[in-house]
């Protein structure tokens, strides 16, 4: 798509209207003889130019002397030539379009690719295409891009790559640091990329391609796919370490952990599946997310089944104490204190299960309460380098002005020093509706080349703007997610019908004026605008009929001399140019204009325009927007700083109803504040249906119904620490937060699950009692579950941490992660082992119930 310009070349013909009203003809007569000209010259003869191929190009009219020297009529036996009339130039097809790159008009070209097409290849070939565009045009043209999305989408596939490898080096570090050995951390090693790369196989028979949401996946996967390695690792090594050979090691380990790694993997896909048939256009984005997540924990539950178990028997061997370096016995003896004093602190707290009982239900209180008070949002705001504006000056301003007042504001944004580039357009195309309206698109620098984010420069130049008289300019960051339908003014939407247009022009505006003294909400604007000028001709039609003036004839010199009216096609060897014809410049504004147009009548003479109309001059919409066939506008509006989405949300309802607006208006929002609406609504069924999913699960495996209880009780103290990270860093409850918890939900309760299949194995084949099973049990596990915690922590670090291009979107995912791990890590060690006991007693109580109904006698009957 070509803006500006005019789009292509043309000749116009600038008649004046006084000059042919001297000579007796009318903008008619000019069209005649120019559509005649061309035919007439053509050999053979044809009706139109539809049969132009048959022109010789040496008889037709192809440059402005040769239209200049046309013969309109004659008079006095005088001809009448064009240029007495008239002034023919080469400009461009349409002129009240126009477009800038920086300070420099231009026409610019959007690019843009198809559904499926991978935009990084289609950017690569028109680039390779430039040189030899460049060198079909004259010199005087340069062709230059101006704004390459890619730059930014590159860079941010990069930064993420490099969390990917960041998060990979920190898993295989907690391995080495827990197990001391260097062949114990190449299982890993070696694990973790082949699960990646066989993740890599199914996205491509998918056709999923590597994008900041599948990358994503895969560098949370990096803390999940590690997860089962190390359980198996752990496991083998811990009979190495007790003397028993490699291969015997090898196959009591993988035969004590299959089962957990199976729980562990079919649990954790479970919580998944909530993501995957999440609706609307939020669930379409997120279904390649959790599709990818799932493959690569499947594949890496394969790897950990088998390859892991037979790497193990080969590469670990039991190293006696006195070879072992100071770093392997100075570690041991820590990670072996940390062991001893767990299982004291562990001991106390069994001695206090009520008072651990009584925290563990608080954490679920308190995972209500802050749910309550936490802010809630959509998607965080990035940082794309990308900023791209609208700017609005009032309805009658002509386009001469709104040019001039498009250029003072690129001026002032072009002088911020955080600005690369810009490009701008005003007129009325595809995209703006009315004249009074433009765009920008703002290319900032590289991040480290600038001072601030993408909102802290529209901040820093919104006083700057509003200094220019005239124009407002609205300004927005470009997001990589964005499901916006049409293009706004500001971030948000909410849209008013009204089957009565007259209702939209009374209540819009008080509902704008209202919601602007709202502190939470920033820059509301309306896209109503009844402020227009309209030129009304009513047709004294009496008059006209005495005359001889009919209807088409006004309608036909009105278009002749306003409407850039196609009056002919000079045609070429490579292409084809149109012949405009419109009145000149000087003679178009103002109503005296109109009164200065003649008209041809029945008989011959001409008739003044204002003979036969009379002209008012009226306030009038300049367009009337309409959504579902009914007559609508949209309240375009930001947020303020600190504010949220939900609260601005809840602000315009309120304001909705303190207005009392009739029930003949409908309102709703639209975009991203109404995908909001609609996630908001299904979060906590979301959370509930990876929970329940969780728990069929795990009571199939278990087959029990109070085992997989003690599972989900791990849950509320990771949605606490989420909750309490996400209000620590400032940022608010939105989508990448509530997956992040829905996550969280798949990865604590890996702790629990080691704890209670090693306390159930203690109790059946060791005879062990509840309470020392489970006490053993999480000494057995403590390493592991130290292991994986960390891995998947450090896993999430870097999304977290990132500072590169769009690092904003991925921030949420990893601070819900780290938060919920910290939290519950620390309380689940504790906790788990109560609930453990609590529910064991709660079973056999309830076993006891059941076996004293069973053997109670039945009643007597008596026989009469």
């Amino acid at each position: 798509m070509s803006i500006g310009g005019g789009q292509r070349p043309a000749v116009r013909v600038q008649v004046d209207p006084r000059a042919l009203s001297a000579v007796g003809l009318t903008l008619d007569d000019v069209r005649t003889a120019i559509g005649a000209a061309n035919v007439n010259q053509a050999k053979g003869g044809f009706d139109g130019p539809a049969r132009a191929s048959t022109i010789d190009a040496n008889d037709e009219l192809s440059s402005p002397a040769d239209y200049e020297n046309l013969i309109l009529a004659y008079r006095s036996g005088a001809p009448i030539r064009l240029r007495d009339v008239a002034t023919v130039v080469k400009s461009a097809e349409n002129v009240r379009l126009a477009a800038w790159a920086n300070r420099d008009p231009a026409i610019i070209l959007n690019v843009q690719r198809q559904p499926g097409a991978n935009v990084i290849e289609v950017v690569d070939r028109v680039h390779r295409l430039l040189p030899a565009l460049q060198a079909s045009l004259p010199g005087a043209i340069t062709v230059v891009p101006l704004t390459d999305r890619t730059i930014t989408i590159r860079a941010s596939v990069e930064d993420t790559q490099f969390e990917l490898l960041l998060a990979v080096a920190l898993v295989v570090m907690v391995v080495f640091l827990f197990l001391r050995s260097v062949p114990a951390t190449v299982i890993p090693g070696i694990a973790v990329p082949l699960s990646l790369v066989g993740t890599f196989a199914v996205m491509h028979l998918a056709g999923f391609s590597l994008n900041n949401l599948t990358l994503m996946a895969l560098t949370i996967a990096t803390g999940f796919v590690v997860d089962d390695a190390i359980v198996m690792i752990e496991n083998v090594s811990r009979h190495i370490e007790a003397g028993v050979p490699p291969l015997e090691a090898a196959l009591k380990g993988a035969g004590e952990i299959g089962f957990t790694i199976i729980s562990l993997t079919v649990s954790l896909i479970a919580v998944l599946i909530p993501l995957l048939f999440m609706g609307d256009v939020v669930g379409r984005l997120f279904r390649v997310f959790a599709i990818t997540l799932a493959v690569s924990i499947l594949i890496s539950a394969v790897v950990s089944l088998t390859l892991t178990p037979m790497m193990c028997a080969r590469l670990l061997r039991h190293q006696p104490e006195r070879e072992q370096g100071w770093f392997h016995r100075a570690s041991g003896r820590v990670i072996d204190g940390l062991i001893a004093r767990y299982g004291v602190a562990l001991g106390w707290v069994l001695d206090r299960q009520r008072a651990t009982l009584a925290v563990a239900g608080g954490m679920l209180a308190l995972t209500v309460v802050l749910y309550v008070l936490i802010p809630k949002g959509f998607f965080p705001v990035q940082d794309t380098g990308a900023i791209q504006g609208i700017s609005q000056a009032p309805a009658a301003v002509s386009f001469a002005a709104m040019a001039e007042r498009q250029q003072a504001l690129a001026r002032v944004v072009l002088e911020d020093p955080a600005v690369e580039s810009l490009s701008s357009a005003i007129g009325v195309d595809g995209t703006n509706a009315t004249l009074n309206s433009g765009r920008f698109l703002i290319t900032l620098k590289p991040k480290n080349e600038r001072s601030g984010d993408a909102m802290t420069v529209i901040r820093r130049l919104q006083p700057k703007l509003a200094a220019v008289p005239g124009v407002e300019l609205y300004l927005q960051p470009v997001q990589d997610l964005t499901i916006e339908s049409t293009a706004s003014r500001t971030q948000y939407q909410f849209t008013v019908q009204a089957v009565d247009p007259q209702d939209l022009s009374t209540w819009v505006p008080r509902l704008v004026n209202r919601l602007r003294s709202e502190p939470r909400l920033a820059d509301v604007v309306s896209d109503q605008q009844d402020d227009g000028l309209q030129a009304y001709l009513e047709i004294d039609r009496d008059a006209a009929a005495r005359l001889g003036v009919t209807v088409a004839a006004i309608d036909n010199a009105l278009y002749g001399a306003f409407g850039q009216r196609l009056v002919s096609t000079i045609f070429t060897q490579s292409n084809q140019y149109r012949v405009v014809l419109e009145a000149r410049p000087d003679q178009q504004t103002g109503l005296a204009a109109l009164d200065g147009l003649y008209l041809t009548s029945a008989t011959g003479a001409q008739v003044r325009l204002g003979s036969v109309v009379r002209l008012q001059e009226k306030n009038a919409p300049l367009a009337i927007n309409h959504l579902a066939q009914f007559p609508a506008a949209t309240i375009s509006f930001n947020l303020a700083p600190g504010a949220s989405l939900g609260q601005a949300v809840n602000t315009i309802e309120r304001a909705e109803r303190e207005l009392g607006m009739p029930a003949s208006l409908r309102t709703g929002f639209a975009g991203a504040a109404l995908a909001f609406r609609a996630s908001l609504l299904n979060t906590l069924f979301l959370i509930l249906a990876a929970i329940v999913a969780m728990y069929i699960v795990l009571g199939v495996l278990y087959e029990s119904t109070i085992h997989p209880l003690t599972i989900l009780s791990t849950l509320p103290s990771a949605t606490v620490g989420a909750l309490i990270a996400l209000m620590i860093a400032g940022s608010d409850l939105g989508v990448m937060g509530i997956i992040g918890i829905i996550l969280l939900i798949g990865i604590v309760k890996k702790n629990a699950i080691m704890m209670i299949d090693f306390a159930l194995d203690a109790e059946r084949n060791e005879g062990l009692s509840p309470r020392d099973a489970i006490h053993q049990a999480c000494q057995l596990r403590f390493r592991p579950i130290l292991m994986t915690t960390l891995a998947a922590m450090l896993g999430a670090l870097p999304l977290m941490l990132g500072t590169g291009v769009g690092s904003e979107l991925r921030h949420p995912l990893g601070i819900t992660m780290v938060g919920g791990l910290i939290f519950s890590q620390v309380l689940t060690l504790f906790t788990t082992p109560v609930v453990y006991l609590a529910f064991d007693r709660l079973a056999a109580r309830l076993a006891r119930r059941a076996s004293a109904a069973t053997l109670e006698p039945a009643p007597a009957i008596v026989q009469p």
